[in-house]
This record gives structure tokens, C-alpha cells and sequence, in this order.
């Protein structure tokens, strides 16, 4: 089971709440970017572009707390760049802990090892390593030799010390049904993390390599072989059933940008963290002042062959809560 039973019962009173409440756009997870600098230069990410001055911009681990508390979230993802560079994140990972978010801290591994004395285990903290392919797979995905050995190193020493540890792999134009096989065999069974996450490459505007995202009828073919067999039931992947089947082609759903909204330097991202279309100082803001309407698959060409978790994977968490049937299968990740 990818999703902890604990908190799938937290998300699912959340979304409940909300729902009694009618409210109609609320946040499930943030995407909590504290800088962009990075010690990584990923040809398929591009953050590390933003003007020096910009990345030496952090955000405090009192703005980070003011605007988890403000939107109301009970999850986090704290991406970036490179979050173990922010002189602070130990103290920001406590303070959203105390709160009983859940944190996801995404990290290219290269400092985990010599950074674990700074955090503490807990039902409420998972690290999340990106593993974008196998070895030299990797390596080249990184554009850095020797940072996948540095990773599962780094893996097993967290796991060691009793950390949970996920694991999010990019695939992309270049990739086969059979690299996502390998991948999630390799770190199911043999290195046996926590849960894994899997995600089409997107179009991120900044990316230098802008020629091997993912069209959509690529990904439904790749997903769809590799998932065959009943292989996806075996993995513990950290992801709504119904958004696995979006991924093969099985369903179809709109966008929900303000579901995974993102928070960084600048403040609330509109409309999502792949498109830069301006800024808000509050969530609020962000609902009230975004056309959500210009958003979506036929209507803004930049979100033609997007899949992206960040618009798609809150759509299929809330078709899951509006069906007795697939909420029961959620609860049981198949």
C-alpha cells in the first residue's frame, strides 16, 4: 500500500469537510517551493534559469507556515531547486510536522546523507528522491555522473534510520513500457521504498530540453503496456487508482490547478507550477482573481498533451470521493 491507511482516512475527512461546507476549490497538497537554486542543472527541469538575483531568494519558515495555515491544505510537497540548501528547512519541515501536515520533501539526494541528523522520523515526513531511470539512465537525466549511486546510498541510509522514504520518476519520449517496468520493479522489491510516484515528463516551459516531453497518446500506450499484467496492483505507488487509469487512457478528466496550487519567492503561482502567468500574495487571491475558465485541454495550447499530477491527480482524488465503489478501492490502492 503506497498511501499510508492513516493518512488516506486524514485527506478523505478533509475533502469531506469541505464538501459539507460547499466549497467547490480548496487545496489537497501544496507544491512549497522555498528557492530555485539547485546544485543540479536537469536538462527537463529549468529552475536553476531564473536571474541570479531570484535565486538567491528564499521563502522563511514563517511564510512558509503562514501560507500552509492559511490555505488549509493537510498536505505538502517542498520542492525547489534543492530544498536541503535553504539554511532553514529543518526548522520549516519541524514546523509543518507540529502542525500534523504532511510532508513530502523532494530532494535530488545529493545531500541527504550528510543532511539526516537535521530531521526526525515521523508518520507526518517522508523524503521523496527523484530516480528518473536505472544507473547511467539516471545519471544522464541528471546530467551528472555518479549522483545514482549517491541516491541509493542515501535511500538506504534513510531507511536505516527508521526515515519513510518515496521515491518520483519523470519518464519521457525516450523512455519504454519496459524502463517504467525496471524502475518500479527495482525500487518496489529490491530496494523496497516506501512508496513510488511516476509522472509523464511536462511540458515545464523553462526546461532547456524542450523535445522529449510526452504527448498524450505516447503516454497512454507506455503506461498502459507497463501497467498490464496486474503489475500496478504489485507496486506501492502513491497515487489514486483513478489517476493511474488517466495515465493508461482508461478515463478522461479536466484539469484542477487550484488542487495542487503552488507557493514559492514570488508567492501563489497562477495558474499552476508548470505556467507563470503571475503571482498572488494569498490563496484566497489566487481563487478569486485567476480565470480558471482560459485553463485546460482545448483551451490553452500550452496544456495540450498535459498529464501533469499537478492539474489531474486532484481531479481523480475528488471522482474517487463521489463513488462509494472507487473510494473503497482507493482505501485499498488498487
Amino acid at each position: 500500500m503506497g498511501i499510508p491507511f492513516k493518512q488516506s482516512v486524514r485527506v478523505g475527512a478533509y475533502l469531506a469537510k469541505n464538501k459539507l461546507k460547499g466549497r467547490k476549490k480548496f487545496p489537497l497538497i501544496v507544491e512549497l517551493e522555498p528557492l530555485f537554486a539547485c546544485n543540479l542543472a536537469c536538462p527537463g527541469c529549468g529552475k536553476i534559469q531564473h536571474p541570479t538575483e531570484v535565486l538567491r531568494k528564499r521563502v522563511s519558515v514563517e511564510d512558509a507556515v503562514a501560507a500552509m495555515e492559511e490555505c488549509g491544505a493537510p498536505m505538502v510537497s517542498i520542492a525547489g531547486g534543492e530544498p536541503l540548501l535553504h539554511p532553514d528547512i529543518d526548522r520549516m519541515v519541524a514546523e509543518l510536522v507540529k502542525r500534523k501536515k504532511y510532508v513530502y520533501l523532494c530532494t535530488n539526494g545529493i545531500l541527504l546523507e550528510r543532511k539526516l541528523d537535521l530531521f526526525t522520523p515521523s508518520p507526518y515526513f517522508s523524503f521523496v528522491i527523484h530516480i528518473d531511470g536505472l544507473g547511467d539512465r539516471h545519471d544522464r537525466a541528471v546530467d551528472r555522473d555518479g549522483v545514482w549511486d549517491t541516491c541509493i546510498k542515501a535511500i538506504k541510509e534513510a531507511r536505516a534510520r527508521g526515515f519513510r522514504v518515496t521515491t518520483n520518476s519523470t519518464f519521457f519520449n525516450t523512455d519504454s513500457a519496459k524502463n517504467v517496468r525496471e524502475v518500479l520493479d527495482y525500487l518496489n522489491d529490491d530496494l523496497q521504498v516506501d512508496a513510488m510516484m511516476v509522472s509523464p515528463g511536462y511540458a515545464y516551459e523553462k526546461a532547456p530540453d524542450q523535445d522529449h516531453f510526452l504527448p498524450i497518446e505516447q503516454t497512454h500506450e507506455m503506461f498502459r503496456e507497463a501497467f498490464a499484467d496486474g503489475r500496478r496492483r504489485k507496486w506501492r505507488l502513491n497515487h489514486s487508482p483513478l489517476f493511474l487509469d488517466f495515465l493508461e487512457g482508461k478515463e478522461d478528466f479536466e484539469c484542477t490547478p487550484w488542487g495542487i496550487p503552488s507557493y514559492s519567492v514570488f508567492g501563489w503561482q497562477r495558474p499552476c507550477y508548470l505556467m507563470s502567468d503571475g503571482y498572488t500574495e494569498t490563496y484566497q487571491e489566487l481563487l478569486d482573481t485567476t480565470d480558471w475558465s482560459k485553463y485546460g485541454r482545448g483551451k490553452d495550447p500550452r496544456c495540450a498533451n498535459c498529464m501533469a499530477h499537478c492539474g489531474y491527480e486532484p481531479t481523480a482524488v475528488l471522482a474517487t470521493t463521489a463513488s462509494l465503489k472507487q473510494s473503497i478501492r482507493a482505501a485499498l490502492n488498487r
